[in-house]
């Protein structure tokens, strides 16, 4: 018995390895095809772990003639800012939907969900169409459709952890004279703090990683957020790879920290509203 089930965690434990080494490769080719020249990429070094010629030159590049560092700041002005929004309303809009009795939740929640699962590309024309009429195109109004991808995830997340909160405390704190007011933000948020910020980590990243909204109605180089000046990587007959993977690993950072630093948070967030208590 005890041979049986070494022999099931050997097992387990290898196909979790290739697992986590299939999950992680192509980060690791792309941080080892960024230090490559075009010459390696495309030549008989390709498939070299240990570049030949190891070369800083596509990061100066990106950094000084690409200006990556200015789509960096365009996506984190655009990710912050909508992740404010967002969790702004979809708190109050989940607390309401939560809390509240009234005919027609359920279809509610349903046409929140269906919201979320239009295509893009059904959005971006009428979306387009509004912002050339209004003049906000090429604009950090960007971060006004944005909402459409972020915050029906938010309010199904949020309404998740409210649902978990006992009402017998709001009822307590109302009859020890706590105004609406005050029970919302010194009994509920605090309560519901773990999903907050789990939503804001995830619309942030969402926000962060958003092409589509973005290449169409922002032409103008200035307001390129980072996955759009790296399709611009490229000239009229070849992709710069070199660049693309010196971008990438560059744009991976912010976001590779927050996981790191908020991977506890991230994780209690997403499973305290998981359970039926």
């Amino acid at each position: 018995m005890d041979t049986t089930s070494k022999k099931m965690k050997w097992i387990v434990g290898f196909l979790i390895a290739i697992y986590l080494f299939a999950m992680f490769f192509p980060f690791l080719w792309i941080l080892i095809t960024s230090f490559k020249t075009s010459g390696e990429i495309y030549g008989d070094g390709a498939f070299r772990f240990i570049p030949d010629n190891p070369t800083l030159q596509n990061f100066i590049t990106v950094i000084v003639d690409k200006g990556i560092l200015g789509a960096i700041k365009t996506s984190l002005i655009v990710s912050f800012t909508t992740t404010i929004y967002i969790v702004l309303v979809a708190t109050f809009a989940a607390y309401a939907i939560s809390r509240f009795d009234f005919k027609g939740k359920n279809v509610l929640l349903g046409i929140i969900l269906a919201v979320s699962m239009f295509p893009q590309m059904i959005v971006v024309g009428p979306v387009y169409n509004l912002f050339q009429d209004l003049g906000w195109t090429n604009s950090y109004a960007i971060i006004l459709p944005y909402s459409t991808i972020t915050l029906p995830m938010a309010v199904w997340i949020l309404v998740t952890h409210f649902n978990q909160i006992p009402l017998a405390l709001e009822e307590s704190a109302k009859m020890d004279g706590a105004t609406p007011v005050q029970t919302l933000f010194k009994i509920v948020f605090p309560l519901a703090a773990p999903g907050v910020f789990t939503t804001a980590i995830i619309v942030f990243i969402a926000a962060w990683n958003e092409f589509l909204l973005t290449i169409t109605i922002n032409s103008n180089k200035s307001y390129h957020t980072v996955p759009v000046a790296i399709s611009f990587l490229r000239t009229q007959f070849e992709i710069l790879w070199g660049e693309v993977a010196a971008a990438t690993t560059i744009v991976t950072i912010p976001t590779l920290l927050i996981v790191l630093f908020f991977q506890k948070q991230i994780v209690s967030g997403l499973t305290s509203g998981g359970v039926k208590e």
